[in-house]
């Protein structure tokens, strides 16, 4: 198994580097800077933009670790999707994408997001609503191998790792404490676990801790 994480300096991405090497995937780490990527077999500097299909041809799976917060970066969580996208295009290769929280919905009729919501917190709409909308883009590609995974709600980066999670789909869902909460370690095991075992493609999942 080879993988390509792209943003994989990143506190999600370097999660994946490191539990799918301890895995024995053979994994390439693509960041933007120089960066020391604990457990990747090879790190290839370059921007996202400026990757090629001959940079992402041997792979058996690509994820996307993208993110940005800033009111001038947020498109590029479309824009940045798209061109992997367009990259991967008709190729068996895998692509996936870590999505948000937000865009999950709170009723059996998928009429409502939660980001849409009065209680959703108003300091993180405008990142929720830009992955809202590449998960959109998303659903338009059928021409890629994509699969989706949405965090909990509470997406805890120093959280630990309790190998213990569950696998929703479109819904917003909370374990049986009636939490939603997933560490960046749990759900980097779940991202591995997706990319070696599962065949969710073309779906958007959710993951959150048991």
């Amino acid at each position: 198994m080879k993988l390509a994480v792209v943003a994989a300096s990143g506190r999600v991405g370097s999660k994946v580097v490191a539990e799918a090497a301890a895995r024995g995937v053979e994994v390439t780490a693509f960041v933007r800077r120089p960066a020391e990527i604990k457990g990747a077999a090879k790190v290839i500097v370059k921007d996202i933009f400026d990757l090629e299909k001959s940079d992402l041809a041997n792979f058996d799976a690509v994820v996307d670790a993208f993110g940005a917060w800033t009111p001038e970066t947020l498109p590029l969580h479309s824009t940045t999707l798209k061109h992997l996208c367009d990259i991967l295009s008709g190729s068996e290769t895998r692509l996936l994408v870590v999505g948000g929280a937000g865009s999950l919905y709170v009723d059996k009729e998928h009429t409502t997001q939660l980001y849409k919501t009065p209680e959703f917190p108003q300091e993180y709409f405008p990142t929720a609503q830009a992955q809202a909308k590449e998960l959109e883009e998303l659903r338009e590609r059928n021409d890629v191998k994509w699969t989706f995974i949405s965090p909990a709600a509470d997406f805890r980066a120093d959280g630990e790792r309790t190998g213990k999670y569950i696998f929703g789909g479109e819904e917003f869902i909370v374990n049986a404490a009636g939490e939603s909460v997933i560490s960046y370690a749990d759900y980097a095991l779940a991202m591995v676990d997706e990319i070696l075992n599962g065949n969710k493609i073309r779906r958007r999942i959710c993951v959150i801790q048991a």
